[in-house]
């Protein structure tokens, strides 16, 4: 996982997690990525320092960056997605498919999870259906 620290043209600061340099792209140019205080989407990475560590330093280190707030917040977070996913079909990479079949009422409405290219997603939002990406989150968070 990559942390970005982020700004909006608000000056609003805040952190995203990434699992590789190429999803910040995406989802900035996807527009799925939004200030979380006014919900612009006009983000921007801010100047970081690099973090070399050690593997012997680096629960040190995630303890150091992490306060119980942040954890809190983010085990939170992991115990929604993990409800969204217990509680939706998984479509997998037919998400775009079943989710127009699900909006045009060829198909039951149910709750259903699954992956779209930044492109499918984009046509599916404007087709006007409503759609929300499910955060990837590391597993031991806890």
């Amino acid at each position: 996982m990559i942390r970005y620290s982020l700004t909006c043209d608000n000056a609003h600061e805040f952190e995203g997690w990434f699992s590789e340099s190429a999803d910040f792209d995406r989802q900035v140019a996807s527009g799925f990525l939004t200030c979380p205080v006014c919900n612009s989407g006009a983000i921007s990475k801010l100047l970081m320092a690099p973090s070399v560590s050690t593997a012997r330093k680096k629960d040190e280190l995630q303890t150091l960056a992490m306060d119980a707030a942040r954890k809190q917040a983010l085990v939170k977070l992991k115990e929604a997605v993990d409800a969204i996913k217990a509680n939706a079909e998984d479509v997998g990479t037919k998400f775009p498919e079943e989710a127009r079949k699900i909006h045009y009422g060829e198909a039951d409405a149910r709750g259903i999870i699954g992956k779209a290219t930044p492109d499918e997603a984009q046509a599916l939002v404007e087709e006007g259906i409503e759609i929300a990406a499910i955060p990837v989150l590391p597993d031991d968070i806890n």
